[in-house]
């Protein structure tokens, strides 16, 4: 159940083009991270050139993507693949820029976030104990 935020700075992007990040980013953590595109949230904000800077300079164009999964659910190679291709991504989709391009995994312990009220510890613990019922029949 990823949460993705994308920030783009500088020429508005397209809805075109925030489509294809929303669509490509989810591909990528279905792909790379096992995870279910159904449960994939992505938002893309737009900021103004000059938005971010890099050295205290202002920045015309930039890019980053923060994700937050769950602890422990993926290997370091993995992580490490996604973090390559959604670099790989924003660069092709917002340019390089004068700044490195910025993707950052935030891993959380299940028992600290969740979706629709319930922490992913309450979900894989209803889980497990449907799979006990089901498999004593």
């Amino acid at each position: 159940m990823p949460l993705i935020h994308i920030t783009l700075a500088g020429p508005a992007a397209s809805p075109d083009t925030i489509y294809r990040l929303q669509r490509e980013t989810t591909q990528l953590m279905q792909d790379l991270l096992g995870k279910s595109a159904a449960l994939t949230v992505v938002a893309v904000a737009q900021l103004p050139a000059g938005a971010y800077s890099a050295n205290g300079r202002a920045l015309v164009v930039a890019a980053s993507m923060q994700a937050t999964i769950t602890a422990g659910t993926n290997s370091a190679a993995e992580k490490a693949a996604f973090i390559a291709a959604a670099t790989s991504l924003l660069v092709d989709v917002n340019g390089s820029g004068e700044a490195p391009v910025y993707v950052a995994l935030h891993e959380l312990p299940a028992e600290n976030w969740g979706y629709d009220g319930q922490t992913q510890a309450a979900r894989r613990a209803l889980h497990a104990s449907a799979e006990q019922i089901g498999g004593a029949a």
